[in-house]
């Protein structure tokens, strides 16, 4: 823990410092803040899909949830984006409360696809909604110049403040759960469910708070992403490509329910992205894709524990981040004798 905590310190004072070297309106600093974005957003999702194991495809949902209810808020009343991301995050845990009830009971796949379907059925609403969102030809978010009160600036420079600010969030949040009271409660859920419930744990509560949590920072992360490029549509924010399996696949590759995964995998995901699109794009356009997808494949294939996966002892009886709360399910057991 105490390594991951030393990782999320060192990368948050980089990217300041970055923040004051870099030229504010440079290509590197707006892959600074792509990188602390991608990174919040796969530790947004690590907290149901790594700590609890619901694979989730719907993050999209309550990422333009996010994006939207500030964007709307600005654009039809002038409210500042600051509390626009308040009103975002409750509606994002409203819109997690009516999804998680009738499907919280699903299990393995068919939970993945009713998560997919939500966020299909909230881009759908988004683009028939055409008087407040704009529908699919999208909506612009109002630029009133560099403003610290209104969450916006010329360039992408300032903004890696505010992903750093949300990045420390994001994952202090997801420590405090992954080595508290909590955290072993999700665990115990992840290893095995019904016999968290003979022990006495209310899993289908357990699951419910962190899919709460889990949505109200995502949306969080989508009115940050809403302010940085000041224009999107349905298609971008509701998207399950570049969201809902994006999120998943940074947590994957860099190692699900650890702390370190998600940073790692961004770290990783984002600029080697970046780099393809940027060489390929002039001539051999359509093989960029291609050679990120293999590179991910090895990844995985190589380290299906996640790159964080290097950094851990090989010793069989050595605890980890991802799997080494063998004695979850005792703890949950003695949480919830304690409780009652």
């Amino acid at each position: 823990m105490k390594r991951s905590l030393l990782l999320v310190l060192a990368i948050s004072i980089i990217a300041v410092v970055l923040a004051n070297v870099l030229d504010p309106r440079g290509y590197a600093a707006r892959v600074v803040c792509l990188v602390l974005l991608a990174a919040t957003l796969g530790q947004c999702w690590n907290i149901v899909g790594g700590l609890a194991n619901q694979i989730s495809l719907g993050h999209a949902a309550f990422f333009g949830i996010g994006a939207y209810s500030s964007t709307v808020l600005q654009v039809m009343w002038g409210i500042s984006p600051w509390f626009g991301i308040l009103v975002g995050m409750v509606f994002a845990m409203l819109a997690a409360l009516l999804l998680s009830l009738p499907t919280m009971r699903l299990k393995g796949p068919y939970f993945a696809l009713a998560t997919l379907a939500f966020g299909e059925a909230c881009r759908i609403l988004a683009t028939s909604m055409s008087s407040v969102t704009g529908g699919p030809q999208g909506i612009s978010v109002p630029f009133v110049g560099d403003s610290w009160a209104m969450m916006q600036f010329r360039g992408a420079g300032n903004y890696i403040y505010l992903f750093v600010g949300l990045f420390i969030i994001v994952s202090g949040v997801f420590a405090y759960l992954a080595y508290g009271r909590m955290g072993y409660l999700l665990r115990a859920v992840r290893e095995n469910e019904e016999a968290a419930e003979v022990s006495g744990v209310n899993t289908l509560k357990v699951k419910l708070m962190g899919a709460l949590i889990s949505a109200a920072l995502t949306a969080a992360t989508g009115t940050l992403f809403a302010q940085f490029t000041f224009f999107f549509d349905p298609e971008s924010v509701f998207s399950v490509a570049h969201i809902s399996i994006r999120a998943a696949l940074i947590a994957i590759v860099g190692g699900v329910g650890t702390l370190a995964g998600p940073i790692i995998g961004a770290l990783i995901v984002v600029p080697l992205e970046e780099f393809l699109i940027g060489y390929f794009s002039n001539n051999a356009a359509g093989i960029a894709p291609f050679i990120f997808g293999v590179a991910l494949v090895a990844i995985v294939v190589l380290r299906p524990r996640g790159l964080v996966s290097i950094f851990q002892p090989r010793r069989g009886k050595q605890r980890t981040e991802a799997d080494g709360s063998a004695n979850a399910l005792a703890t949950a057991r003695q949480s919830a004798a304690g409780k009652s």
